[in-house]
């Protein structure tokens, strides 16, 4: 792989088509299987591919140069990513509880995916 090459870019690999996903040590990684989890690289936010904060932005033209694609979920955290409060509210709400009581400072603004 480039190092020019996006994470979530798809390729031809012997046949099979392959895609780049960022692993637990934020380096990309070739695939066979898509990512199940879309992220904003600036603000370390991961979530669903649905999310309609990240589609938003992706339809005003933003976003689209940040975003970065992980396999799971267990991968986005252990890279430092935390979740979307728009579209995984629960989970944000379990991250933002334990920052909290760990006394570790607040996330800047809103959670979600949009927020430059």
């Amino acid at each position: 792989m480039h190092a020019s090459e996006k994470p979530g870019a798809s390729h031809q690999q012997n046949g099979l088509k392959t895609y780049t996903l960022l692993g637990a040590d934020r380096r990309p990684n070739q695939s066979y299987s898509r990512g199940t989890l879309g992220g904003y690289r600036r603000r370390h936010i991961y979530g669903r591919l649905d999310c309609p904060s990240a589609l938003r932005a992706i339809a005003k033209g933003g976003y689209v140069a940040q975003r970065v694609f992980f396999a799971d979920e267990k991968t986005a955290l252990a890279a430092g990513y935390r979740p979307c409060a728009v579209c995984l509210p629960e989970k944000y709400a379990q991250w933002k509880a334990k920052r909290t009581t760990s006394g570790l400072s607040e996330a800047p603004e809103s959670g979600n995916c949009e927020t430059p």
